[in-house]
C-alpha cells in the first residue's frame, strides 16, 4: 500500500522563505516515479504546482511559480522537496504532494494515482 505525506506547512510572512517534504512509502522501485506539488486556496479549485520525474530529474513548474519555486528529490531518502522563496498571500493554500509509477510527470491531475492529506502554507503579516 502506497502513503504518501507531506510535511512542512506554516505561516510565513510574505516575501519569506519555506520548504515543503514529502515522502512516499510503499512504492517499489523510485527508477520510474513522477511526483509532483499541487495546491487548493479557500474557495479555489486544485491547481499544478510542479513535478519532477524521478529518472532524468527534469521538472516543470506552473506560470505563477516561475523562479520562485524549486522542486527536488533526494533519492537515497525518497523524498521530495518543494522550496518556495518569495512567498505572496496568493500562494496561500493547502498543498498536495502526488505520485505515479510513470517515467515522465505532467502538471496534470488525472495522471497522479496516489495522493497526501496536504499541508498548509499562509502567507500573511
Amino acid at each position: 500500500q502506497v502513503q504518501v505525506e507531506e510535511s512542512g506547512g506554516d505561516l510565513v510572512q510574505p516575501g519569506g522563505s519555506l520548504r515543503l517534504s514529502c515522502t512516499a512509502s510503499g512504492l517499489t522501485t523510485f527508477d520510474r516515479v513522477a511526483m509532483a506539488w499541487f495546491r487548493q486556496a479557500p474557495g479555489k479549485g486544485r491547481e499544478e504546482v510542479s513535478c519532477i520525474s524521478w529518472s532524468d530529474d527534469s521538472a516543470y513548474y506552473a506560470d505563477s511559480v516561475k523562479g520562485r519555486f524549486t522542486i527536488s528529490r533526494d533519492s537515497a531518502k525518497r523524498t521530495l522537496y518543494l522550496q518556495m522563496n518569495s512567498l505572496k498571500p496568493d500562494d496561500t493554500a493547502m498543498y498536495y504532494c502526488a505520485a505515479v509509477p510513470h517515467l515522465f510527470c505532467g502538471l496534470r491531475m488525472d495522471l497522479y494515482n496516489y495522493w497526501g492529506q496536504g499541508t498548509q502554507v499562509t502567507v500573511s503579516s
